[in-house]
């Protein structure tokens, strides 16, 4: 497959992306719904203390985070129907598909379309069909990513270790919460989104994604840099909360070595880091991180040892 070039930009919440020398994707001139945000009426209360000037009591105009339904359809295996924002959907097809089992890896794609009449109806071909066990016909809301497993246990089991190639010094990891958080356009303007990125182990910022829902932002950060022609095997990723069983199951699947969050992991989440043999950091602030698990990746760079 060659790639000879992928355009993306954002303007006033729209992702427009194009895959020019591929058949399964190419053209497509991908123009998200413009759901990403939603401006309603609202009414400002004072609760007592110093009033702030900026934010006056009274009638009010709000942004809120969009939260939709987005379905995805996988020929020959069923529907997944995401509780999520309706954006950057076309990576989360692809996120998920990775994440879930369903792909390998971008070239198992045969084709991902978006209805024209209806873009949030999802459409894709995978030359794996029947050959996952992943679940079908499910919703998933943006509060769980394993929504109607049953057993846990199995899951923490069946998890593949991830490469130990991934080296990288404490400096890098409020860098990249610093990155992370100066590109959340969307938190930014509702204070309602999660987000996740994934670097390069210098640091590069190679994909970021912003949802309601915690998966669905790794999910969509993840297939962001598959599209572009990238793996995220070897990755870190950054995320913009805490860290749950599900997300660490999905970065084991797509290889990532490191999970870097600004919030606390649960306690299940730490046993399936350790399982995959991923680095687990949490607490990231300017001056400090708590390392829960895989400590062999950090290491202190020359000018700081």
């Amino acid at each position: 497959m060659h790639w000879l070039a992928v355009l993306s930009g954002r303007d006033r919440g729209t992702t427009v992306i194009s895959y020019l020398d591929d058949e399964r994707f190419a053209p497509i001139l991908a123009s998200e719904p413009a759901t990403s945000t939603r401006r309603v009426a609202a009414l400002r209360l004072t609760t007592g203390g110093q009033l702030d000037d900026r934010l006056p009591p009274g009638p009010t105009q709000e942004l809120l985070a969009g939260e939709d339904c987005v379905t995805l359809t996988v020929q020959d295996m069923g529907s997944f129907t995401f509780l999520c924002t309706p954006n950057d959907t076309l990576a989360l097809a692809v996120g998920f598909a990775l994440t879930e089992g369903l792909i390998e890896h971008v070239d198992d794609v045969l084709e991902v379309t978006r209805a024209p009449d209806d873009p949030l109806q999802i459409a894709m071909r995978i030359d794996k069909a029947g050959e996952s066990s992943a679940r079908r016909n499910l919703i998933i809301t943006g509060a769980c990513g394993l929504c109607g497993t049953r057993n846990v246990e199995s899951l923490l089991s069946g998890l593949h270790p991830v490469p130990d190639t991934l080296r990288i010094s404490p400096e890098r990891l409020p860098a990249m919460a610093s990155a992370l958080r100066h590109e959340q356009s969307l938190f930014s303007s509702t204070g309602g989104t999660h987000a996740a990125a994934l670097f390069s182990a210098d640091g590069q910022r190679l994909a970021q994604a912003e949802d309601v829902g915690r998966h669905t932002a790794l999910d969509k950060a993840l297939g962001q840099l598959m599209l572009a022609g990238g793996s995220p095997s070897g990755c870190a990723a950054m995320l913009s909360g805490r860290v749950s069983y599900e997300l660490v199951a999905k970065a084991a699947r797509a290889g990532i070595e490191l999970i870097a969050a600004v919030s606390a992991p649960s306690s299940l989440a730490l046993q399936a880091a350790e399982a995959a043999g991923i680095t687990l950091v949490a607490f990231v602030r300017r001056t400090r991180a708590t390392v829960y698990a895989g400590g062999q990746r950090i290491v202190q760079s020359s000018s700081s040892a």
